[in-house]
């Protein structure tokens, strides 16, 4: 097998596991912080939950540009290893939580030393063959797309079979093994010396490199956007399921099964979509599947029954499948070359700042208009988004091939 086909198999293992582990905690957390932690009071057990599993998001929304610009200095695969094995460590470490703080602090270092699936993703775009780099994104967002969706059943599962405390040393060690088949495995061409010898740029002047870049900048927006319309709703899923089903009667089922609708079918275009756009172009994919997940908000917001919500979520899932792969090709094609592990890094950021904004914003514009209002803001700036990438890359690349 040829070696960038090795890195891909080693590293979809580590992205399903990294976000599995991510997310393995959603379905227990309350109750280990009340079995296990002590709390007792209903309300002071939602803000602990809401506080530990946004803290995550915070640190790596701040940390993620740094480790960016070191992979850019000493590699890729060095910032992917820092990050697995720390993050092995971490997760252990949850285990042995005793107060609400440890694990909020825990979860907060875990996001500041988060960082693998940026390297990863930075490792396959400069290890791959060019007219594969679709697929090879595409593939790559599936592993963590499965572990998004199977790590919260996982850990449901593993709750009640094992207890709280053993599912943080089970995934801190899949994470270990994940990170050592990394080390033996994955290979990556890159020169330290002609690194060094490059000027060495901030943080900061790194961004406004790149933000002198429109095509970026547009990019970058399409992942907040995402992260953004999809999350937002999220915690006001049950509440709209309930108001269609019209009883509370198996309401977490239906409301978890239309929560990964969007997911399993994701799952399934991705690695399609992205191979399609090795031979049609990454520009032309990503603007069909900005619009058509925008228009697969609206039904949403007029769905009179939860299988019809269903429907349109997972029909949404196979347009929303065609727009990470396409970002993260055309990142590295519009990136200056030895910035790539900055310009990833960066979109990781967008892509926590997504999730940490788009729950509180969502919130706010149900209360204003209601649940339905949440899906067509979505969908309006969906289509915002669209026109942005189509006036930065279509309309420029038609401009060139002009010229």
């Amino acid at each position: 097998m040829v070696q960038w086909k090795k890195n891909l198999m080693v590293l979809w293992f580590g992205q399903f596991l990294v976000m599995a582990g991510m997310t393995m905690i959603i379905p227990f957390l309350s109750l280990y912080l009340q079995s296990e932690l002590g709390l007792t009071d209903p309300h002071e057990i939602a803000t602990w939950a809401g506080f530990i599993f946004a803290g995550n998001f915070i640190t790596a929304f701040v940390f993620q540009p740094l480790w960016g610009k070191l992979s850019d200095r000493y590699g890729r695969k060095m910032m992917l290893l820092r990050s697995g094995f720390g993050m092995a460590i971490v997760m252990v470490l949850m285990g042995f939580a005793t107060s609400p703080w440890h694990l909020l602090l825990l979860r907060m270092v875990n996001g500041t030393i988060s960082g693998f699936n940026p390297a990863s993703v930075s490792l396959i775009s400069a290890t791959t063959p060019k007219n594969r780099m679709g697929f090879a994104m595409g593939t790559l967002q599936s592993g963590g797309i499965a572990g998004t969706i199977l790590g919260p059943f996982m850990g449901g599962l593993l709750a009640d079979q094992v207890g709280y405390r053993p599912i943080f040393y089970i995934t801190g060690t899949l994470l270990f093994l994940a990170s050592l088949l990394a080390l033996f495995v994955v290979k990556e061409s890159f020169d330290r010396t002609q690194a060094a010898q490059k000027p060495n740029v901030s943080v900061i002047e790194g961004f406004r490199r790149l933000g002198r870049i429109p095509q970026l900048m547009s990019l970058f927006a399409v992942s907040f956007m995402i992260q953004f319309a999809m999350i937002g709703p999220m915690p006001l899923m049950p509440l709209y399921v309930q108001e269609l089903l019209g009883t509370t009667v198996d309401l977490a089922f239906w409301a978890g099964f239309v929560g990964s609708a969007a997911g399993l079918s994701n799952l399934v275009a991705a690695p399609l979509l992205g191979r399609l756009s090795d031979r049609v172009g990454q520009e032309r994919i990503l603007g069909i599947s900005l619009v058509g997940a925008a228009v697969m908000f609206i039904p949403q917001a007029m769905a009179d029954s939860v299988w019809q919500l269903l429907v349109y979520r997972f029909i949404q899932g196979m347009f929303l499948g065609g727009l990470i792969p396409s970002v993260n090709s055309l990142i590295r094609k519009h990136t200056p070359d030895g910035m790539e592990g900055r310009a990833y890094s960066f979109n990781s950021s967008t892509l926590s700042l997504g999730n940490m904004i788009g729950p509180v914003v969502g919130g706010f514009i149900s209360g204003w208009i209601g649940i339905e209002g949440v899906f067509l803001v979505s969908s309006g700036l969906f289509i915002l988004n669209a026109i942005w990438v189509w006036q930065t890359l279509a309309k420029r690349n038609n401009r060139v091939s002009r010229s």
